[in-house]
């Protein structure tokens, strides 16, 4: 006679392998989930941010319900709205600016009240002779060209900006729908994200040590993203914003975004926006505020990521620069502005699967080798599972 526990092992298909049922019910898995992706699509974006507030905020959330005697739904919404008035609120009001901004400083490229060409001929003469003539040598002296080619690239982008200012009227429909639907998500899974995150969890087709490893990298990756590149391109765009405004330089705003922007760049960062305009306050003899804007840059601005990052992030993630240099990049050319969180968290997964792999593949050499049962964290905690279901 069959054990109970036989019995639920034949019953799972575990010894008489797999039916042409257990691979249809398989199929019929990945394809509906494969469908509800596509339906998702078009609310990509609200649905990830939502989730990525859940995971920000879920916990604040829970411990503010329990010194509220278990009112969720209040905590909830308290949350909620704070994070409206400080995130959804400035962001609109940020981006309603920089189209402003952006328009003004198009037509003064139009206008010709900033000529490119000018500005290269000066920079040029600030130049050592030596290096001028090296310039001139590979024929870099072609000023109607540079205007064309670096210009138009310029000015492209600020139209793009700029027409956004006529599309807003067409698209405020979807925009308040995406933003509905984050929120409403939002609510949902910061009140009840421990529960969805238990079902998600024993849902996952892997060893229990295995699935819980890949979970809990995945929102230390999610946490880390948020907290280290988030608050530190904030910083450092606000002050980099703050820094040229006072300074006089035409289009503030927009050059403290874009800072903000490239600080999630390892290495280069915001360094690709004050170092020209330094080279340029050179070129045209306003060393005093070319100083300033080297001295800012690097012992102000780029300062604050070297002191933020490793307070907010610390060990959370260890992914080397370059990886995230290239994650970051390749997420932000594939899913745009989400890229940024996508990117990494793909890239921190990939390196947490593999390395669980490898865990799994010494152990069964090392198995092979002594003949002994060698188990990796995963299988341990697999076992401590299956010991504490099946108990003797």
């Amino acid at each position: 006679m069959n054990s109970p526990r036989s019995d639920a092992q034949d019953d799972a298909g575990g010894e008489r392998g797999l039916t042409a049922e257990d691979i249809g019910f398989a199929v019929l898995v990945v394809g509906i989930s494969l469908a509800a992706a596509y339906l998702l699509a078009p609310y990509f974006g609200a649905v990830l941010w939502g989730v990525v507030a859940a995971i920000m905020f879920q916990p604040l959330t829970a411990k503010l319900a329990e010194r509220m005697g278990g009112r969720k739904n209040l905590a909830t919404s308290i949350v909620l709205l704070g994070l409206v008035l400080l995130f959804v609120v400035p962001t609109i009001l940020l981006g309603i600016s920089i189209v402003n901004e952006a328009t003004a400083l198009y037509q003064k490229i139009s206008s010709g009240q900033i000529d490119f060409g000018r500005i290269f001929q000066q920079i040029l003469n600030a130049l050592p002779v030596r290096l001028r003539n090296l310039v001139e040598e590979y024929g870099l002296t072609d000023f109607d060209n540079i205007r064309r080619q670096f210009g138009s690239s310029i000015t492209s982008g600020l139209q793009t900006v700029a027409g956004r200012a006529l599309t807003v009227g067409q698209g405020a429909l979807s925009f308040i729908a995406a933003l509905g639907v984050m929120l409403y998500l939002s609510y949902f899974l910061l009140r009840d994200g421990d529960r969805y995150g238990e079902m998600v969890r024993t849902s996952m087709p892997l060893h229990p040590g295995t699935r819980d490893s890949l979970i809990e990298n995945f929102l230390l990756v999610v946490r880390a993203t948020m907290r280290g590149t988030v608050v530190v391109g904030v910083v450092q765009g606000l002050l980099g914003g703050i820094l040229f405004s006072v300074l006089g330089i035409e289009g503030a705003l927009i050059w403290g975004v874009l800072m903000g922007f490239f600080s999630l760049l390892p290495a280069v960062g915001t360094g690709i926006i004050w170092v020209p305009v330094a080279i340029y306050l050179f070129a045209v003899g306003d060393t005093g505020k070319a100083a300033i804007v080297v001295f800012c840059g690097v012992f102000i601005i780029g300062m604050v990521d070297n002191i933020l990052r490793p307070i907010l992030v610390g060990r959370d993630t260890r992914l080397p620069d370059f990886v995230v240099l290239i994650a970051t990049l390749s997420g932000l050319e594939l899913f745009g502005l989400n890229g940024f969180i996508i990117g990494p968290v793909i890239a921190a997964l990939f390196i947490s699967v593999w390395n669980q792999h490898r865990h799994r593949r010494s152990a069964k050499l090392e198995s092979d080798r002594t003949g002994l049962p060698v188990q990796t964290p995963a299988l341990a905690a697999h076992a401590v599972e299956e010991a504490s279901a099946h108990p003797s």
